[in-house]
């Protein structure tokens, strides 16, 4: 299927590793230029490196996202190099644990600001460019926003407005023809989901744990998965479809479990 991406400049914020990566390496396959923002120059070289040694385009911006400065000015800069954004996938984030017993005021804000406002930010700067190019959004989620998950309250609760946003902002911008997705992920085999395992003292049989509860194939999800989805929802063989939450997770947070 041709998806039609070709030469589309497509934001992505944390996509230098993890699910992000592969959104900008399949992004990059479909022909798109995904522009790629993170904080690890290491990983970010690494990911250019790749797309272009396969033939693909892509730029990038070091940026710390907490800061609303600097989102702009990545936006700036992508616009300066490339002339037009036409679409923003909305990844960057991290499930820090900052749960309701142990946590403080200062630790939830923190993580409502790591994982949340930068949302709202990259969407508010690249709003103009979006407009005139009738382009699309993509916010990536977690189960955590719809199960709960325990000692995360931070993270849950940013969750939770991710979705709330991506309603708000598919009725907002319907003037504009902009539409608004997201992508809702629950066990994705990530280098992070890697290193949390790890850090038990049996980590294949608590792996094991995990994977027989996910219905279908009783295996994780995978980031091309994911990234299959977003480049689905970023195209226009997804052209009515706007303010929908979807679940790539092989059936983990709808399916009865006794399966």
């Amino acid at each position: 299927m041709d998806l039609k991406l070709q030469n589309k400049v497509i934001i992505v914020s944390g996509g230098s590793s993890g699910i992000g990566r592969g959104i900008s390496i399949n992004l990059a396959k479909e022909g798109a230029i995904p522009y790629i923002l993170g904080r690890n120059k290491s990983n970010i070289i690494s990911v250019i490196s790749e797309i272009e040694k396969n033939g693909g385009q892509a730029g990038y911006s070091f940026a710390e996202l907490t800061d609303p400065n600097q989102c702009k000015e990545a936006v700036e800069n992508c616009v300066a190099r490339f002339g037009k954004i036409d679409g923003l996938v909305n990844n960057a984030g991290v499930n820090d644990s900052v749960g309701l017993e142990e946590g403080n005021h200062d630790d939830f804000m923190r993580s409502i600001s790591r994982n949340l406002t930068h949302y709202y930010m990259m969407a508010h700067y690249a709003l103009p460019q979006l407009k005139k190019n009738k382009g699309a959004i993509v916010n990536i989620g977690s189960k955590t926003s719809v199960t709960g998950q325990g000692g995360t309250s931070g993270y849950a609760a940013a969750n939770g407005g991710r979705n709330a946003l991506t309603r708000e902002w598919a009725v907002e911008l319907l003037p504009y023809a902009i539409r608004v997705n997201a992508v809702i992920v629950a066990e994705c085999f990530t280098p992070l989901y890697e290193r949390w395992i790890n850090s038990f003292p049996n980590p294949e049989e608590r792996l094991k744990k995990v994977t027989e509860k996910i219905p279908l194939e009783n295996r994780m999800t995978t980031t091309d998965e994911i990234a299959d989805m977003v480049a689905f929802l970023l195209s226009v063989k997804s052209s009515h479809t706007t303010g929908q939450l979807i679940f790539v997770d092989g059936g983990y947070c709808h399916l009865d479990r006794a399966l």
